[in-house]
This record gives C-alpha cells, sequence and structure tokens, in this order.
C-alpha cells in the first residue's frame, strides 16, 4: 500500500474524536487530576503550553550541557504529543461546532503546526552541544509563542462558548461537562501519538498525522534510550 495516498478517514478521525454522551468518560488518575484543577478542554491545553514552556526555560536557564538535552528532550515530548492531540481531538471540534469559521481557523493551525514541526525535526536530531542548538530552540519557541497567544485568546474561547450554547441549549446538561469530557479525550490520546515530530510523512497536515500515529511504537523505543530531566 503507498502511504502517499493515505488521508484521515471519517472512520479513523471519529475513533479519536470526543464522545459527548450521558454517561461520563472513567475518570484516570490524569483525567482525574486535570479535572481536579481545571476541568475545561481549554484548561488542560492550557497546562500542556505552560509544560512546554517550562521545558523551553529550562533548556535556556540551563548551563549543563546534559541538563540542556534533557530539557530539550522533555520540550521535544510534550510538544509533539501535544501537537498531534489537537490534530486529532481539538482541529476537528473546531469544524464541527464553528461551521466554516471554524474550518478556516482548524486550516490555519494545521499550517502552523506543520510549520512547527519542521523546526521541530531539525532541533530533536540536535545535540546540546551543537552551536546551533540554542539558536534553533529559540527559532521555534517564537513561533510557538505566537500560535499559542492566538489559540488561548482567540480560538479556544471561541471552541468553549459553542460547546456551551450546543450541550447546554440541548441536552439541558452544564457546558463545563462537555468541555470536560473532551478534555479527557484529549489527555488520553496523548498516549497514543508520536513522541517526536514527523513533517515529512505527508504535505497535508492530516495525512501527516494518520502516518504520525503508525509511527508511535518506534517513538518509544526511542524515548526509552533518552534522558529526561529528573524533576
Amino acid at each position: 500500500m503507498s502511504f502517499t495516498r493515505l488521508r484521515a478517514t471519517p472512520l479513523l478521525r471519529s475513533a479519536f474524536r470526543p464522545q459527548i454522551s450521558r454517561t461520563p468518560f472513567p475518570i484516570t488518575r490524569v483525567a482525574a487530576m486535570s479535572m481536579e484543577i481545571k476541568s475545561t478542554l481549554s484548561g488542560v491545553i492550557k497546562d500542556d503550553h505552560r509544560a512546554i514552556e517550562d521545558s523551553y526555560q529550562g533548556v535556556i536557564d540551563s548551563t549543563d550541557v546534559d541538563d540542556k538535552e534533557r530539557y530539550g528532550n522533555q520540550f521535544v515530548w510534550d510538544l509533539a504529543r501535544h501537537s498531534v492531540a489537537e490534530e486529532l481531538i481539538v482541529y476537528p471540534a473546531f469544524e464541527d461546532y464553528l461551521g466554516g469559521v471554524g474550518k478556516d481557523m482548524a486550516d490555519k493551525d494545521r499550517k502552523q503546526h506543520h510549520k512547527l514541526k519542521e523546526h521541530l525535526k531539525r532541533f530533536q536530531n540536535m545535540k546540546a552541544s551543537d552551536p546551533e542548538y540554542i539558536p534553533q530552540i529559540k527559532i521555534l519557541f517564537k513561533d510557538l509563542s505566537e500560535h499559542v497567544k492566538e489559540e488561548e485568546e482567540v480560538d479556544l474561547p471561541a471552541l468553549e462558548d459553542a460547546l456551551a450554547k450546543a450541550y447546554t441549549d440541548a441536552t439541558g446538561r452544564p457546558a463545563e461537562c462537555a468541555s470536560a469530557n473532551m478534555a479527557a479525550t484529549f489527555e488520553k490520546t496523548k498516549h497514543f501519538v508520536p513522541s517526536r515530530a514527523h513533517p515529512a510523512l505527508g504535505e497535508d497536515p492530516t495525512f501527516e498525522t494518520v502516518l504520525g500515529l503508525l509511527a508511535a511504537p518506534l517513538d518509544r523505543l526511542r524515548d526509552m534510550l533518552k534522558k529526561f530531566p529528573s524533576k
């Protein structure tokens, strides 16, 4: 089978799309922890953003090369999984709940993600001793910061409003429940997505996500051999 012809079919997308039902998702340790603090989809995504920023700052602030590499590995791990989880869960939700505006929003964010993954691919193949290591992560983080700002200030508030209208009006259930279920699905999805960037897997970012999923087991083996921060 030629991978160049693969596309994210409705069946594949629906497998990872959150199912808002009358029965809440089983509360895993991760989901329970997130719901205690921030039970919305926006909350768990913002938590991810702050964790990614912390790893970036660890790279910048560390004076020891080994520590820089540990934080760099954590940065790659967090950003790659977060990005693909957004493409599988959040961007289809933009399209489902925000109509034409949501489709434009999702297309824009997918293109931004593809650019970020190209930067990440270059960075993840560098050693912390490389003189371009810090300049490369700074370039990546500049683009990431712009993407995060727009996502947190425009995209996610619009989705939360749409979820509130859709589920409060249709079922009478609290809006937070719909958002919390989607947040739990988002957290679960990160356990099944690649932990390294794969921008070369396809020009279409949706196609890229499909092949990225196929690469996940190999990524797990690679990560077992890598070092991470001890705290």
